[in-house]
C-alpha cells in the first residue's frame, strides 16, 4: 500500500491499490493515532517529521540497520571472549541480542501511540522539552564516540595498509603515512560527501558494500583459524581442528568455557555498545516503504540476527586463534606483513568509514530538532551541521592521545540509556493508561527493563571509577 500524505499530517491509503494486509497494517495505524493522538498537539510535529513518502526497500532498511548495529565493537569481541570464556560470552550476546530485539519493539510501540517517529520527539511527548534535550543529547554524545571509534581505527591501520602497499622502505616521516593527515583526507573526500546526502535510505548501496567487507573479514578470520599455529604450540600441533583440550604444556592454547578475569566486568559495556542502533531505528522507520511496526519490526530481528552471527564467529574463530594471547583488538594480533591481512585491515577501513555517514544522520536530526524544531529542510543547515561534526571528531581523535576511557564511560552509560531506560521509560509515559494499566504486565517489563538500564550503568561507571582509582588499565572496545 502506498502512502499519500495529507493536510492533517497523516497518511492515507492511495485508491486502488490496497491489499488485504496493508489494510489491516492501515485500520491498526489509523486506529492509534486517531484515538490517542490530539489533533492540535502532534499535527505540527508529525507534518513536520514526515514530510516525505517512504521510498526505501525493505532489503536496503536491512542493510543501513545491520550497518548502524555493526561497529568498531566486533575487533575487541576475541578479547572480551577471551575474558569470560566461550559458553558464558555466548550466553551473554544472546541476552544483549535479545534485550535490543526487545527495546525496539517498545521504541516502535510508543512512536505507533503517537504517530512519532523521532526519538528526540519522543522525549518530548513523555517528559517535556527536558525530556527531548535528554534524548538529543544521549543520541548526540553515544554517536560522537561512535564516530571517533570509526576514525581511530582509520588513524591506526590506514598508515600500516598504506605500507605494505608500497612497501617497507617508506620513511616514517612521510606525511601520507601520518594518521592526523589520513583521518583529515578520509573525511573531506569520503564521509562528508556521503554525510550531505538528504535521505538516510539513499545510503542502503554504501551500508550494503560495507558489510560485505565485514563478511570479507569474517571469512578471512575463520580461514585464519586453522592456517594459523598456536602462538605458543609446537610445530606438530599446527593443524588442530577443535582446540578444546590443551596444546602446550602452559595451557596458552587451551579454549577455556567458563572463566572470569578483572577484564570482563567491561564485557557488558562492549556488547552493549555493540547492539546500539536505537537512534537510527525511527529515522529508517521513517524512510521505509509501506511503513508498520511488525514491518519495522522484522527489520530489527533481521539486522540483529545477522549481527549476533557474525559477532559470535568473529569471537570464536578469532578467540580460537589466538586463545589467551588476542590483542584488545583482533587485527593487531596478525602480521602486518601478511597479505591476506593487509587486504582485510584495507576491507575494514572501507567498512567502518562508509558506516559513519549512517551515524551521523542521526545526531544531525537531533540537533535539528533541538535548534530549528520549525525550519524547513535548508541545504545550508544541513552542510554546515555535517562539516561541524566531522570536525569536532577530527579534533577528538587527533588531539586526545588515548580515549579508550572514554569509550569506556560512554558504553557504560549512553548505552544502556538508549537500550534499557528511555525506551522503558517512554513506554510507560506514552502508552495510556486506558489501552494499558500501570500494573499491566507489558508495563511492569518496561519498568523492569528500565531499572535494569540503572542497575547495569551504576555497576558500570562504578566498575570503570575503581580501576581509575586502582590504576588498572583494561581495554574496552568501541561500538
Amino acid at each position: 500500500m502506498e502512502l499519500q500524505k495529507m493536510a492533517n499530517g497523516h497518511h492515507e491509503p492511495t485508491p486502488g491499490k490496497m491489499t488485504l494486509e496493508d489494510g489491516f497494517d492501515s485500520l491498526e495505524s489509523m486506529a492509534e493515532r486517531d484515538q490517542f493522538l490530539p489533533p492540535k498537539t502532534d499535527v505540527k510535529g508529525e507534518a513536520k517529521f514526515t514530510d516525505f513518502e517512504g521510498k526505501t526497500s525493505f532489503g536496503m532498511s536491512i542493510f543501513n540497520l545491520s550497518n548502524a548495529i555493526m561497529g568498531s565493537g566486533i575487533l575487541g569481541l576475541a578479547y572480551a571472549m577471551s575474558n569470560t570464556g566461550i559458553i558464558l560470552f555466548l550466553l551473554l550476546l544472546t541476552f544483549m541480542a535479545i534485550l535490543s530485539a526487545f527495546s525496539i519493539h517498545l521504541l516502535l510501540k510508543s512512536a505507533g501511540v503517537v504517530g512519532i517517529r523521532a526519538y528526540e520527539q519522543l522525549g518530548l511527548r513523555a517528559f517535556g522539552q527536558p525530556g527531548k534535550i535528554i534524548a538529543a543529547c544521549i543520541i548526540t554524545i553515544h554517536n560522537i564516540g561512535a564516530m571517533s571509534s570509526y576514525l581511530y581505527i582509520v588513524k591506526i591501520e590506514l598508515p600500516s595498509v598504506i605500507i605494505g602497499l608500497l612497501g617497507q622502505e617508506i620513511s616514517s616521516g612521510e606525511w601520507y603515512i601520518e594518521g592526523n593527515y589520513l583521518i583529515m583526507i578520509v573525511s573531506v573526500c569520503v564521509i562528508l560527501p556521503l554525510a550531505l546526502m538528504r535521505r538516510l535510505g539513499y545510503l542502503g548501496y554504501t551500508s550494503g558494500f560495507s558489510l560485505t567487507c565485514m563478511v570479507f573479514f569474517l571469512i578471512s578470520v575463520i580461514y585464519k583459524k586453522f592456517v594459523t599455529e598456536c602462538p605458543f604450540a609446537s610445530s606438530n600441533s599446527t593443524q588442530m581442528l577443535i582446540p578444546a583440550v590443551n596444546i602446550s604444556d602452559n595451557n596458552t592454547c587451551k579454549a577455556e568455557l567458563v572463566t572470569l578475569t578483572p577484564q570482563a566486568a567491561y564485557t557488558i559495556p562492549i556488547l552493549a555498545f555493540a547492539f546500539v542502533c536505537h537512534p537510527e531505528v525511527l529515522p529508517i522507520y521513517t524512510e521505509l516503504r509501506k511503513p508498520t511496526k511488525k514491518r519495522m519490526q522484522n527489520i530489527a530481528n533481521v539486522s540483529i540476527l545477522a549481527m549476533f552471527i557474525m559477532y559470535l564467529l568473529t569471537a570464536i574463530f578469532g578467540y580460537l586463534t589466538f586463545y589467551g594471547s588476542v590483542g584488545e583488538e583482533l587485527l593487531k594480533s596478525y602480521s602486518t606483513t601478511d597479505t591476506l591481512m593487509l587486504c582485510v585491515r584495507f576491507a575494514v577501513l572501507v567498512a567502518v568509514t562508509l558506516t559513519v555517514p549512517v551515524v551521523l544522520f542521526p545526531i544531525r536530526r537531533a540537533i535539528l530538532q533541538l535548534l530549528f524544531p520549525d525550519k524547513p529542510f535548508h541545504w545550508v543547515r544541513h552542510t554546515l551541521i555535517a562539516i561541524c561534526l566531522l570536525f569536532l571528531v577530527n579534533l577528538l581523535v587527533v588531539f586526545v592521545p588515548n580515549i579508550k576511557e572514554i569509550f569506556g564511560v560512554i558504553g557504560a552509560t549512553s548505552a544502556p540509556s538508549l537500550i534499557f531506560i528511555l525506551p522503558g521509560i517512554f513506554y510507560t509515559r506514552i502508552v495510556p493508561e486506558e489501552q494499558e494499566p500501570l500494573k499491566s504486565r507489558p508495563k511492569i517489563m518496561a519498568i523492569m527493563f528500565a531499572a535494569l538500564g540503572f542497575i547495569f550503568m551504576i555497576c558500570s561507571i562504578s566498575f570503570i571509577i575503581l580501576q581509575w582509582v586502582t590504576g588498572e588499565s583494561t581495554g574496552a572496545g568501541g561500538h
